[in-house]
């Protein structure tokens, strides 16, 4: 399970880092291990009776699909088992999608993923952070912005949901989790 994120102090509660959010709800406060190899910080974890690996990323994001190869590589996966989770500027903040996707919706993490595996068959979570001043402003810049105190509060719920969701995807049919979570 992959986590979009940048990594550093500077981006840690921005808008861009909703993947390495949900990431960390996961941990439950477990100590992330660090890999030079895969560039990515990871943790192996059982989530609901399912042992998964969570990794996040250390390159900028639009390098994310290194990480995502290299553990994909290393664990033998069939594509369905890949998750990733990112924010997503085209859905109102609180909103989550779950599915499979035609296309990286213009998210350089996201085609970096696409362009390394291959694939554009791996489940996403996406997870809104899109406010009433997104339009007014480059995307590279609002991406990099940290929430307000009330949005804090959405993406905080849209976290919880997200997880949420990942924790029945690891049991349940694709279409179940969609028809709940969409």
């Amino acid at each position: 399970m992959v986590g979009l994120g940048n990594p550093g102090k500077k981006y840690q509660k921005t808008r861009h880092n909703v993947g390495w959010m949900v990431l960390d709800k996961l941990a439950d406060g477990k100590k992330w291990n660090e890999s030079k190899k895969a560039k990515a910080l990871y943790l192996k974890k059982e989530v609901d009776g399912q042992q998964v690996e969570l990794i996040k990323p250390t390159t900028y994001m639009n390098e994310s699909g290194y990480a995502a190869n290299y553990a994909f590589g290393n664990h033998n996966l069939n594509i369905d088992d890949v998750f990733v989770v990112y924010d997503d500027i085209d859905l109102p903040i609180g909103a989550i999608r779950v599915g499979k996707f035609t296309s990286s919706g213009g998210h350089k993490g996201v085609q970096s993923i696409i362009d390394n595996l291959k694939s554009k068959d791996f489940i996403r979570f996406r997870v809104g952070i899109k406010n009433d001043k997104t339009d007014k402003q480059p995307a590279e810049k609002f991406v990099l912005q940290k929430f307000s105190l009330f949005e804090k509060k959405q993406i905080n719920e849209s976290i919880q949901r997200t997880v949420e969701a990942i924790k029945l995807a690891l049991k349940a049919p694709l279409d179940e989790v969609m028809n709940k979570f969409n």
